[in-house]
């Protein structure tokens, strides 16, 4: 990395060794290292004062970028500058080859903060313009889903490929480094094992930011669990749950197995309601009552109100409404409401036709007792 730069600064740097001829080694080193820094110092405050802020202005997410990157530019000049006259110092050749390999491992692991943070500012910006609606907007449900997911997913390759980069640079620990990166000799199958979750979690990761069998916001049933998705990290999903508890679940475990999914295509739902009533109960009333009371709450959305007989029990009839939300938290608050009113008009219209125990006492053939033995009836025991 530092070849391009040597030539270059043979010109400087030699000048000053004739300059700096007869001093201590430890002098002449000193100076160049204090030179390399001022450089370095110079360089940032022209690379930093340099820039337009009209154009930082339009643009948020570059100016974002550099003002979280300013101390990683300062770093990277230094070590670029003390890489280039590291060659010109005093240091015996040993401990200048273990000073390049540090400094060059510096670079790359400095070039690899730079690169997740360039993809955390473009990624926030593309998720902080969240409409309000979320969970009825099909597209922005989407767009974020695939934002947040990729945004985990290439932070994490992004740390496994630089700490691999850096490993390469050191000949004692370059294997661990390869085996990061290609999956080769012992070492990796230690590491492949070890990482095997990590790496099918992030590989599921991959797969749902693509087919999106569920998105952020998205109304899910899961092991019976009803909530929402909150959050999609890289390996795992975070599901709101209706009572505000957190459910956490790995991804490659929602791939492996079934689950609900409420609000795939649109967050529209129909919301079933149940009641168990007498066979007495005038069904076209109660039909003409149910349409009513949706038409008094904002919670219905307009479009499907059903009642229905579906079920005919011994005792009882099972009447089943069907009414339309515009997302599953409204279809929940709307069948409470139904439920509610529904009961509150059977009370007080139809009181008959609750349910009910019917006993038939059916007259016996026997022959009438006498006065005797209905008097035996009463006595104790």
């Amino acid at each position: 990395m530092t070849a391009p730069i040597i030539p270059a600064t043979k010109q400087v740097t030699t000048p000053i060794l004739q300059a700096l001829h007869g001093y201590p080694p430890a002098v002449i080193t000193l100076i160049l290292i204090a030179s390399a820094l001022a450089c370095a110092v110079i360089l940032y405050l022209i690379l930093t004062h340099s820039l337009p802020k009209r154009a930082l202005s339009r643009h948020q997410s570059i100016s974002r970028f550099i003002a979280r990157s300013k101390f990683l530019l300062a770093l990277m000049l230094s070590d670029l500058c003390l890489s280039s006259v590291l060659r010109a110092t005093a240091l015996s050749p040993s401990t200048q080859t273990i000073l390049s390999r540090l400094l060059t491992a510096a670079i790359i692991a400095l070039l690899g903060i730079a690169s997740t943070i360039a993809i955390d500012v473009a990624t926030s910006e593309k998720l902080a313009h969240r409409p309000d609606d979320i969970q009825a907007n099909v597209i922005a449900r989407r767009h974020a889903t695939q934002w947040q997911v990729l945004r985990r997913v290439s932070l994490m390759l992004g740390i496994i490929i630089t700490i691999a980069a850096t490993l390469m640079v050191f000949p004692t620990v370059r294997q661990y480094g390869v085996s990061l990166l290609a999956s080769a000799g012992a070492a990796a199958l230690v590491v492949g094992l070890a990482a095997r979750p990590v790496l099918s979690n992030l590989i599921a990761g991959i797969q749902i930011a693509i087919t999106q069998p569920f998105r952020v916001e998205d109304a899910v049933v899961i092991n019976g669990q009803w909530g929402w998705i909150e959050d999609i990290t890289a390996t795992y999903v975070v599901v709101r749950i209706w009572n505000w508890q957190r459910m956490v679940v790995p991804l490659a475990w929602l791939l492996e197995n079934p689950f609900q999914n409420w609000t795939r295509e649109s967050a529209e739902l129909i919301g079933a309601v149940h009641w168990n009533v007498d066979y007495t109960v005038p069904v076209p009333k109660l039909r003409n009552k149910l349409i009513e009371i949706v038409h008094s709450t904002k919670l219905w959305s307009g479009k499907v109100v059903v009642l229905q007989v579906t079920h005919a029990l011994p005792t009882t009839i099972t009447l089943r409404a069907l009414v339309s939300a515009r997302n599953s938290g409204e279809a929940w608050d709307l069948r409470c409401y139904v439920r509610e009113k529904m009961i509150d008009y059977l009370q007080a219209e139809y009181p008959g036709t609750l349910p009910k125990q019917r006993i038939n006492i059916e007259p016996s053939d026997a022959a009438p007792m006498n006065s005797d033995q209905v008097e035996s009836l009463h006595e104790p025991i």
